[in-house]
């Protein structure tokens, strides 16, 4: 009995994606900061690619959040020569594809990006339908009118929000863009408080107390890497605090309207697998995943002393106690 139980055991294996017959796919990883999110999408690129019989072996770089490090980075992976590139967040994207330029014999590899909030401005791809070159991706730009709408059912009569970021960062810069132009549509300033590295975040998050109504930190690496600094100020002064990414809620902001950024991960491993089955990375239009999930922190809400209206209560996918 215990024989057949192994033989069955060994023949199920055989039959499963993950033992099929194929190629093993080596990946180098550049990630430019390990926080929640990040980590996520790519454990959602790994598992998809392990669901569908698609076999890798994984070379993982974290640059923690240092654009030098990025860079050196991005120049060991040409010399790793891998069959796909896969880049986490745009700093490391732009320094891969940098690197990329500087290494003729890896011409015809493909560069993947992903959580990349404009491809477009981080200079990554020439067209929208047809990137051009061998890079393609998925994007998370941000559809900051509904995180705005949400954040004014919170507070309807929202006159300014404080936004942190990294000025330094193209994603962000570019996220800090629209949401102006969201506040000119919908009546609201928007007040900046930048800064350059971890350690800045809570004095700038300081700088917003008595000025703004509220804090919205957009998929800024450098902020969501220290955001308890910013939920801090945040607590102690009883001003709402807002994410544009699911994780953040559970870390202390009030809620997001955001991306399940491990979703995100696997909507970029479905692309790799195209890319691997022959499709050209030139001709692949880079994707952005359009489904976004409210998320809500109760205690929070209370400890930065916020009425959760009741209708956003109902329509939650989370709520954290």
């Amino acid at each position: 009995m215990k024989k057949f139980a192994c033989l069955l055991t060994v023949l199920l294996l055989l039959a499963s994606p993950a033992w099929a017959a194929g190629p093993t796919y080596r990946i180098s990883v550049s990630q430019f900061v390990e926080h929640p999110a990040l980590d996520a999408v790519l454990k959602g690129f790994q598992d998809y690619l392990n669901q569908n019989g698609i076999r890798a072996q994984y070379t993982v770089h974290n640059a923690q959040a240092n654009m030098a490090t990025a860079g050196q980075i991005g120049t060991q992976i040409m010399g790793e020569k891998p069959d796909l590139i896969l880049a986490i967040a745009t700093p490391s994207a732009q320094t891969c594809a940098q690197a990329l330029k500087k290494a003729p014999h890896m011409s015809k590899t493909p560069l993947l990006f992903t959580a990349v909030t404009d491809p477009l401005l981080a200079g990554l791809v020439d067209d929208l339908n047809r990137p051009g070159a061998n890079i393609t991706g998925v994007s998370d730009k941000l559809p900051l009118d509904q995180h705005m709408a949400m954040v004014k059912t919170f507070l309807p009569q929202l006159k300014a929000i404080g936004v942190l970021y990294n000025s330094g960062e193209t994603n962000s810069r570019s996220s800090v863009k629209m949401l102006k132009q969201v506040g000119e549509q919908m009546g609201f300033r928007v007040v900046d408080a930048t800064v350059s590295k971890t350690s800045e975040v809570y004095q700038a998050a300081k700088s917003l107390v008595g000025r703004v109504d509220a804090v919205f930190t957009p998929t800024d690496n450098t902020v969501v890497e220290s955001l308890e600094s910013a939920v801090k100020v945040c607590v102690e002064n009883h001003l709402p605090l807002f994410a544009s990414d699911v994780d953040s809620v559970k870390r202390g902001a009030v809620a997001a309207m955001g991306f399940d950024y491990y979703k995100h991960g696997w909507q970029t491993g479905a692309m790799a697998q195209r890319l691997f089955a022959g499709s050209s990375p030139a001709d692949t239009p880079f994707e952005t995943q359009k489904e976004l999930k409210l998320h809500i922190n109760r205690k929070y809400a209370d400890l930065m002393q916020v009425t959760i209206p009741e209708k956003l209560l109902e329509t939650a996918e989370k709520i954290y106690e």
